[in-house]
């Protein structure tokens, strides 16, 4: 069965001269305009295309790959708004609507917003929304600590980065134990941190290592965080100004500095030490 906004391995049934027409099943024949036909087609040939609507709500298929498929989350720049919504760039020639009711602010033009890609039930359209909590699921019950997930961030609050997990969920990366740049659209790898009690999902960049278990590595981060992410200590400064500043001596200093650069975690400068990614 053919699926709207979506890949599909579909027949060609017939040709003309503004391109081929594919078995589109239940939707009938599905036009692929010409400048997308390789040029070995033929009638029976399988050609994988992707399948939406044109500018006059047709269906039409092409060979492009959108920058997001139905059913998937991915952050888009807004390119125009009118009395219907704005319109987002998703990588083909029809952009991609977000109706004012999709919206969980108002969007402007040049900003980018993550958004799920659906398709609006009444209409047959594919839209997209900004309002993920009604399409993903909050509550996560089958995930395990630990588990690694693939992460895409889409909202800061007050506690920390509300990010999309695998598509399916959302989590939260508490803000006082992220320690790199992070940034609304940004796609990472993370971590299961735990499942609450209330089957909210928390959520954590790097595995607990010997670095949570380091007071004064943990005082290292805190101390760059703090700073904007860089610090002019290094392993060459003075015993007394190290002591002053974490109160430990400089042994424990540049061994806590040694560990927290084995994690990946800064970088070792001439001029000081900073956060990976600054």
């Amino acid at each position: 069965m053919l699926k709207l906004g979506r890949n599909n391995l579909l027949r060609v049934v017939k040709t003309t001269s503004f391109g081929v027409y594919l078995d589109g099943a239940n939707y009938g024949e599905i036009l692929l305009p010409k400048r997308y036909v390789p040029t070995d087609c033929q009638i029976d040939s399988w050609l994988k295309v992707f399948v939406y609507l044109d500018s006059e709500d047709r269906l039409i298929a092409t060979t492009e790959t959108p920058k997001a498929q139905v059913g998937e989350c991915v952050s888009l720049k807004v390119v125009d708004t009118n009395r219907f919504g704005a319109f987002l760039d998703w990588g083909l020639p029809k952009d991609l609507l977000v109706p004012r009711r999709e919206q969980a602010q108002p969007m402007q033009v040049g900003q980018s917003y993550v958004v799920y890609v659906h398709v609006d039930a009444p209409s047959e359209s594919i839209i997209g929304s900004s309002r993920l909590e009604l399409f993903l699921n909050e509550i996560g019950s089958d995930f395990s600590p630990r588990q690694a997930v693939d992460l895409l961030i889409y909202e800061r609050t007050e506690l920390g980065f509300k990010a999309v997990i695998n598509n399916t969920h959302l989590g939260l990366l508490y803000a006082n134990e992220v320690f790199q740049p992070l940034s609304v659209g940004q796609r990472l790898k993370g971590y299961i941190k735990a499942v609450r009690t209330d089957y909210k999902i928390d959520l954590m960049l790097q595995l607990p290592s010997a670095v949570a278990h380091d007071a004064v590595a943990t005082k290292i981060l805190e101390h760059l965080r703090a700073r904007g992410g860089s610090s002019n200590f290094t392993d060459k400064s003075s015993p007394e100004a190290i002591y002053q500043e974490f109160q430990v001596s400089k042994a424990h200093f540049k061994r806590a500095i040694g560990l927290l650069y084995k994690q990946q975690l800064i970088v070792i400068a001439k001029d000081g030490i900073r956060l990976t990614g600054i």
